[in-house]
């Protein structure tokens, strides 16, 4: 039995060498991808760069702890601004955080190629109790190492470390769009509670109106249709006043779905008002082309294709030969002869692969060759396809800029104008108190028109920053306009 020992350990020898040998080196190769936070600092930056705004990926019960301790100071009995509200989404949103984690997970996986596979050891014994021998007739012992793996090894890591590269810009672009929808969502709940506060003014002009208009209607100074035209628009911009409320309240609660808050957190509070509109507008002379140098998703196309490209090759080198293993061992066998025993050892080397009788591997290099394919033309549309999303962002930009710019100089003015003048000559007994209230209920109608323009401004300055970079244009004005007031004469518009 001691001869045999002897042969197992110098057959497995050279094989427990060689891995004493290569890791120390293999420990260096690997150690960026062991990292729990691996790829993390990339997304991080990108992400900065783009919004302004810091991340994190907690990995530890403490750490989340800290992260909600800080979150609660930012919004706990706070008003909030726009700022706060995305920087909140990616320091909370729990769907973000599942989207790191997928980093590390692909940091795993590289980490996985990295590692040659682990040999096969079998060992078989044969003879057992026979009568001639003390144990065995004989014993068989083999290790089995995949070539084909060693072969195309660095070509499989490689393909893993793209993938890897491609799920961190996966991540930054989930974090831009998680940060353009938190924006989107402040200024749609800002502007709705905005509207709400003109309709209530509206309301108390119909409610006065309405008051007046039942005691002349008592005294039989105002007949029965007039009585019930102003009661009627009365109750209409009740109903709306209502209606924006709600709309009020289920915009911040997108919000707060947004910045991933609940319990006590989401005790806080939105301005009354959006900001006034910039006075000076960002330039839009290289728009194209910063687009195409900042997009996250175009740089992840660009992956895609990159990816198509290395398995197409991996698919070439393997395309006949599919498996390919070597196996070395040995068999020791007993011998009887004259009342004496030996064992006699015979070195064994055996090489295992698949013949490609049927399968020559081709329909699997078209199939590469065809993804390769289909990758580079949906680069090439993705490409048009930002060109036009800058531009219509950009346009769409400046005209909603233009628009609530003229509600701002001309619109409002001219109504406050109006407003003065009906003052003056209810003063001197020309117009009567229903005329002066009409000409109010107007002017908060285009009160509530202006705040619509200034909102879709802010909305479209939100699907500029993601034009240029990531995750894309929205277009129009990126929500449904806000309820206008009921026509003083009832009819509605």
């Amino acid at each position: 039995m001691s001869a045999v020992r002897m042969k197992v350990l110098a057959t497995l020898a050279p094989l427990l060498l060689a891995g004493c040998v290569s890791t120390g080196e293999l420990a260096k190769q690997t150690a960026p991808y062991e990292d729990a936070s691996a790829g993390f600092q990339n997304v991080s930056a990108k992400t900065a760069y783009a919004t302004g705004k810091r991340t994190a990926w907690a990995h530890t019960q403490e750490q989340t702890r800290q992260l909600a301790s800080e979150v609660h100071a930012m919004v706990h009995k706070r008003t909030i601004s726009a700022d706060t509200a995305v920087q909140v989404a990616l320091l909370n949103n729990k769907g973000l955080q599942a989207s790191y984690a997928a980093i590390g997970i692909d940091a795993a996986d590289v980490w996985q190629r990295m590692l040659p596979e682990n040999p096969r050891v079998s060992i078989g014994i044969f003879g057992i109790g026979a009568p001639e021998v003390i144990l065995f007739r004989a014993l068989e012992s083999m290790v089995t190492t995949n070539l084909l793996e060693a072969m195309t090894r660095e070509k499989r890591v490689d393909i893993a470390r793209t993938r890897f590269e491609q799920t961190q810009l996966k991540a930054v672009d989930d974090t831009l769009r998680l940060a353009a929808d938190t924006r989107k969502a402040w200024i749609r709940a800002v502007s709705a509670f905005e509207t709400v506060t003109y309709l209530q003014k509206g309301q108390i002009a119909a409610d006065a109106a309405s008051e007046l208009a039942q005691r002349l209607g008592e005294t039989g100074a105002l007949p029965k249709a007039g009585q019930s035209r102003e009661h009627a628009f009365y109750a209409e911009l009740t109903g709306q006043l209502a209606e924006a409320r709600l709309n009020a309240q289920l915009a911040k609660e997108e919000l707060t779905r947004l910045m991933g808050l609940w319990g006590s957190e989401v005790d806080y509070y939105v301005p009354d008002a959006l900001p006034q509109l910039p006075g000076k507008l960002k330039a839009g002379h290289a728009i194209e082309a910063e687009a195409l140098a900042n997009r996250i998703d175009l740089q992840i196309a660009e992956l895609e294709l990159e990816l198509a490209a290395k398995s197409f090759g991996l698919t070439d080198a393997t395309r006949t030969l599919t498996d390919l293993e070597l196996l070395s061992g040995f068999e020791a066998e007993q011998e009887v002869e004259d009342d004496s025993r030996k064992v006699v050892v015979t070195p064994q080397l055996e090489v295992e692969f698949v013949i490609p009788i049927y399968d020559s591997g081709k329909a699997r290099l078209r199939k590469a060759e065809m993804t390769y394919l289909r990758g580079a033309n949906l680069l090439a549309e993705k490409a048009v396809n930002i060109r036009s999303e800058a531009r219509s962002a950009y346009t769409n930009y400046r005209a909603r800029h233009e628009i609530g710019r003229h509600y701002k100089r001309n619109v409002l003015p001219l109504r406050q104008t109006i407003e003065q003048e009906s003052l003056l000559t209810y003063n001197g007994m020309i117009t009567n108190t229903f005329e002066l209230l009409a000409d109010t209920r107007v002017k908060i109608n285009t009160l509530i028109m202006s705040v619509n323009a200034k909102r879709d401004f802010w909305l479209a300055d939100a699907d500029l920053n993601a034009a240029v970079y990531g995750p894309g244009f929205g277009g129009g004005s990126g929500g449904d306009a806000a309820p206008a007031m009921a026509d003083a004469g009832g009819a509605g518009h």
